[in-house]
């Protein structure tokens, strides 16, 4: 049976000492280890701003599609039904005039 290995990066970075400070509070509040503190707090951070950014270029996405649907549209002529309620509404706004 072949074994599965898990690549482990190393994530580095710097912070300031009132930082650090409160972020082994933190993980020591939470009883987790610094490392694990960081990874989770971190990971969960990530998700909804990723989530955020799918949404918005899902809506990006969709708003060109609709302006592109009504682009088309602008192109059609009207049917017969579009005509009548047209001619109506003209002649209804013809009959209210002060």
């Amino acid at each position: 049976m072949a074994s599965i290995q898990t690549e482990k990066l190393h994530l580095d970075f710097r912070v300031n000492r009132e930082a650090k400070e409160l972020i082994e509070k933190a993980a020591i509040a939470s009883n987790q280890t610094l490392d694990d503190f960081a990874l989770t707090t971190l990971l969960k951070t990530s998700e909804p701003i990723l989530e955020r950014q799918q949404i918005t270029q899902l809506s990006h996405k969709d708003r060109e599609r609709f302006l592109a649907l009504l682009d088309e549209a602008d192109a059609l002529e009207p049917n017969a039904a579009l005509r009548r309620a047209a001619l109506r509404y003209k002649r209804q706004k013809a009959t209210y005039k002060i």
